[in-house]
């Protein structure tokens, strides 16, 4: 979260479009699609049913099971997301009551004022969905229906470094196509369920990380003229956080001339070479932010300590 939390609310996004997708299919409730994202049905043989062919096979079964029941599962209400909301939204207040009375914001609020919108993000999308949930539901199979994956369709994840890059490709795409829900009780924790529209999981994954990343890169940029202790570490922030706002735009971009010139070999040859630097230099700009947003705490104006005076914006006597 910390490294790439634009990974995680594009996680987000995917599960909220396949619990939505789910629902409208379906005729559940977005709880029951975040349910089965989760691998929270389970077969008597406590395999998560996690794809489209187990879903048709087992979804009688599924729709019989209450809204309140999977519900009554999640650690988090209503009010406990509620409040977590209230709070990231709150900080986001503060931030902007700051600037509005032309008090400095510390390179350290500006960095937390970030991730306090993500996570807003992340909590509305997944406001419907269960949290840390213990023990599954077992669902009975459908006498009407396609039947679900049989032994032979079970194809072990493969162990050493091949794994490793399958684990890291799942995270990003949602997508792990050697993963079988009857090789294993577990559902993997970036897994979301792959839906009826095409392309729609790459669509939701390719938009959200570069949108989500330019976010997060121009939320950085309001510290452009804070007071800084050294040239450098001015410099350093200001280029690791245009970069950052900069290069996702970049990204869409270069995909689109892809898509345009797929067989000209120049500007493939420059998109890759650019795409390489970019994913070298996209993780270290995010750990100079994080470093700078520490050490500069060390020397800060008379101004940063002075609060927000409140009754200028509400009526009094």
């Amino acid at each position: 979260m910390i490294i790439a939390p634009e990974f995680v609310v594009a996680f987000a996004a995917r599960q909220f479009v396949s619990a939505r997708w789910i629902s409208k299919k379906f005729d559940v409730s977005k709880t029951h699609g975040f349910f089965c994202n989760m691998g929270g049905f389970v077969t008597k043989e406590h395999h998560p049913t996690v794809n489209m062919k187990q879903l048709v096979a087992y979804m009688l079964a599924i729709q019989a099971i209450n809204e309140e029941d999977i519900k009554d599962k999640s650690k988090g209400d209503t009010l406990s997301k509620g409040v977590a909301i209230a709070q990231g939204l709150w900080f986001v207040t503060q931030c902007l009551a700051r600037v509005s009375q032309r008090l400095p914001l510390t390179e350290l609020e500006v960095a937390t004022l970030a991730f306090a919108v993500l996570s807003v993000v992340i909590r509305l999308l997944w406001l419907h969905k269960p949290l840390d949930v213990q023990q599954p539901i077992v669902v009975a199979r459908s006498e009407v229906g396609i039947d679900p994956l049989q032994e032979e369709d079970i194809a072990p994840m493969n162990n050493g470094f091949r794994a490793l890059l399958q684990k890291l490709d799942g995270a990003m795409t949602g997508e792990y196509d050697e993963y079988s829900p009857l090789s294993s009780t577990l559902v993997p924790s970036f897994y979301s369920i792959e839906i009826g529209v095409e392309d729609t999981h790459a669509l939701v994954n390719f938009t959200g990380v570069c949108g989500v990343g330019s976010i997060l890169g121009s939320i950085h940029c309001a510290a452009w003229n804070a007071p800084f202790t050294s040239m450098s570490e001015m410099w350093i922030w200001r280029i690791s956080s245009a970069f950052i706002a900069a290069y996702p735009v970049l990204t869409i971009l270069f995909a689109a001339i892809n898509v345009w010139a797929p067989y000209n070999n120049i500007a493939r040859t420059v998109i890759r070479s650019v795409m390489v630097f970019g994913f070298v230099v996209y993780p270290l700009c995010r750990l100079f932010l994080i470093i700078l947003s520490f050490t500069t705490l060390r020397s800060l104006p008379p101004s940063a300590f002075m609060d927000v005076t409140w009754s200028n914006y509400i009526p009094h006597l």
